[in-house]
């Protein structure tokens, strides 16, 4: 005889679709709503800032190429289908290294990484500001939940995994699939969205930033094959060689919390770098301004980071960091970073360029740099990042400065203002003023106006070449 589910006994996707389904703006609290607009905000400015990145040239050639009209607008003008769209615009949030994390002890994620498709699927929806809002959040309350009881990164996959499930879900939702639909758009977005996290490995590759991309596009795609009837494995999580094999263990999370406070743990970047990265840049740039070190000042420099940083970003098992010669290298390249805030006294889009990586100044620096894990600052992962900046000056100074936390952490949070300052020093090049004034005023009351009035002021940024309108950075 087969064994039959017990009677009423729900799957994890039934569960998590029956959360979706029963989301409502009630339980969006006024503090939720303005983190999410302060996020928002953030991913918004992120995505200007990559305009000009030359994926994105290469992406409108393959939009010409397949498809070139639709319903969803491209940052930066155009317009193309749902699933392209979310590629594209998740695509530019993700490619300057600047957007919102959330972080557990085995691994992490990107919630923005949902911004984009769920704007894409709103749009194509015809939704209000207030429906995206309430779709976001919970997109970002699955992602994070799944995030903070699965080790995903630590047993070897990349976190689009259940990115597929959130884009899914939001994409559901703002589509207005019946609760049996958003279950199936899950089960089909993410039984075939299984990432492995050497996209993060040595040398890093171009994919790394544009996977999320890929996956956002498929789950929105996957919702509206559910809303036309397709059904996909409800056994995802419980069934033979499903999630729960896959990973090992069960996966406790509460889809029958209703709440959708998640944002108020995720965190922000001020430096074009991996999150890892920011108590370093912080430490750096502090022990710059104080000492008025330049590069013929120092003789070595020792950075000691907790482990998981010092594995993917400081020559750990993710690989050397020796030689990086390209943008996805260098944002993920502790050793690179920490010589360019040195010399260049800011860490933004700009010291992303190949031209700048690949200076003889800035290679000759970082080979002058180490990087060593730290077992304190293990211990107080995630909970803190934390770092130690040592400079040994050619002068026979040793000048130290730790940091514990950073701005834009939990203990330190990056505030509204702050990241209207953040908005204007990426988006200033792109955007006049009264522009840019513009979409800060949209953003900020998102909840009260269609979300049409945010998708016509982002058509209209204006891409440039490359990134030499440089500026002074968020201080």
């Amino acid at each position: 005889m087969c064994a039959q589910r017990a009677s009423g006994e729900r799957t994890a996707v039934e569960r998590i679709a029956a959360f979706t389904s029963k989301a409502q703006p009630s339980h969006l609290t006024a503090e939720t709503r303005a983190l999410l607009k302060r996020n928002i905000l953030d991913s918004v400015g992120c995505a200007i800032a990559a305009l000009p990145g030359a994926p994105f040239r290469a992406l409108r050639d393959q939009f010409e190429e397949y498809r070139s009209a639709g319903s969803c607008t491209l940052i930066g003008g155009g317009t193309t289908s749902a699933d392209q769209a979310a590629l594209f615009n998740s695509g530019l949030v993700r490619y300057v290294d600047l957007l919102d994390s959330y972080m557990s002890a085995g691994g992490l994620c990107h919630p923005s990484d949902n911004f984009g498709a769920a704007l894409a699927s709103a749009e194509h929806a015809k939704a209000s500001g207030e429906d995206f809002l309430l779709a976001l959040a919970v997109a970002y309350e699955v992602q994070c939940r799944f995030t903070a009881v699965v080790p995903v990164m630590a047993k070897g996959f990349n976190h689009a995994l259940q990115l597929a499930m959130s884009v899914a879900l939001a994409s559901g939702k703002l589509f207005g699939l019946t609760e049996s639909q958003i279950a199936n758009a899950v089960a089909i977005a993410a039984v075939d969205n299984v990432s492995l996290s050497c996209v993060h490995s040595e040398p890093v590759s171009q994919w790394k930033g544009f996977s999320p991309g890929l996956t956002a596009m498929r789950a929105v795609y996957a919702a509206s094959l559910a809303k036309r009837g397709f059904t996909g494995p409800m056994r995802l999580f419980e069934g033979p060689n499903g999630l729960e094999r896959m990973f090992a263990q069960t996966i406790p999370a509460d889809w029958d919390d209703p709440s959708l406070e998640v944002v108020k743990q995720t965190v922000l970047k001020k430096f074009c770098s991996l999150i890892h990265g920011q108590p370093v840049l912080e430490a750096t740039l502090e022990l710059k301004r104080r000492y008025g070190l330049s590069s013929g000042d120092v003789d070595r420099i020792r950075c000691d980071i907790f482990q998981s940083g010092y594995d993917i970003a400081g020559g750990g098992s993710f690989g050397c960091k020796d030689k990086p010669q390209t943008k996805e290298q260098a944002d993920y390249n502790l050793k690179y970073l920490i010589a360019a805030a040195l010399l260049d006294g800011q860490v933004g889009p700009e010291q992303l360029e190949p031209s700048r990586i690949q200076a003889a100044d800035a290679q000759q620096l970082l080979a002058r740099v180490e990087v060593r894990p730290d077992a304190e600052f293990s211990a107080r992962y995630p909970q803190e990042l934390n770092a130690r900046i040592t400079v040994h000056t050619k002068d026979g100074r040793e000048l130290k400065q730790e940091k514990i936390g950073y701005e834009g952490s939990l203990a330190n949070p990056m505030s509204w203002e702050r990241v209207v300052e953040k908005f204007h020093w990426l988006s200033e090049a792109y955007a006049d003023a009264a522009l840019r004034g513009r979409i800060i005023e949209v953003v900020q009351t998102l909840d009260e106006r269609p979300l049409s009035d945010l998708m016509s002021l982002l058509a209209v940024v204006k891409p440039v070449v490359t990134y030499a309108t440089a500026h002074p950075g968020i201080q």
